[in-house]
């Protein structure tokens, strides 16, 4: 038995009438996301990166060469609002990671470019980040991930749509 179990049995105890067969396993899967969190919380700020910055270099450094894009498609990528997202870019401005661009296209609104410096901390906090959550899973088997994977798809595709 696991410190879930402990609980579940615990309100079997107080709460014979409720069925309780999720609780287990969403407790599971809360614990889960509190302790990865906190790894993968840890090799960000082991590059200076909080994990919400290194959402918007690595969200940057995915679109492709030149790494350029609107501060809006960043915050609809990202789900945030435009004031969370002025914050971070304004964090990542000053210390040299991105820079704010008059778009050529309409010169009222700005594009934010990933620099040289801003590329080198993405791809070295990405390369720590994969090891480390590859280490996350090694107590699963390859097969174990790849079910794992297909069933955590399946219950985010039937809770609906990301950000609804």
């Amino acid at each position: 038995m696991d410190e879930v179990d402990v609980i579940v049995e615990q309100w079997r105890t107080e709460r014979p009438d409720l069925d309780l067969s999720a609780v287990g396993t969403a407790g599971r899967i809360g614990r889960l996301a509190l302790l990865a969190g906190r790894a993968v919380d840890d090799v960000f700020k082991q590059h200076g990166l909080q994990r919400g910055e290194f959402d918007v270099l690595a969200a940057l450094r995915r679109s492709g060469a030149p790494y350029v894009l609107t501060p809006s498609v960043l915050a609809a990528a990202l789900m945030l609002s435009r004031a969370g997202m002025t914050s971070r870019l304004d964090r990542l401005e000053s210390a040299g990671l991105v820079e704010r661009r008059l778009d050529p296209g309409d010169r009222r609104s700005f594009r934010i470019a990933l620099t040289e410096a801003g590329r080198a901390a993405v791809d070295a906090a990405m390369t720590d980040h994969a090891a480390n959550e590859a280490r996350l899973l090694s107590p699963l088997t390859g097969a174990e991930q790849a079910a794992l994977d297909a069933i955590l798809r399946k219950l985010l595709d039937g809770l609906g749509p990301a950000g609804a």
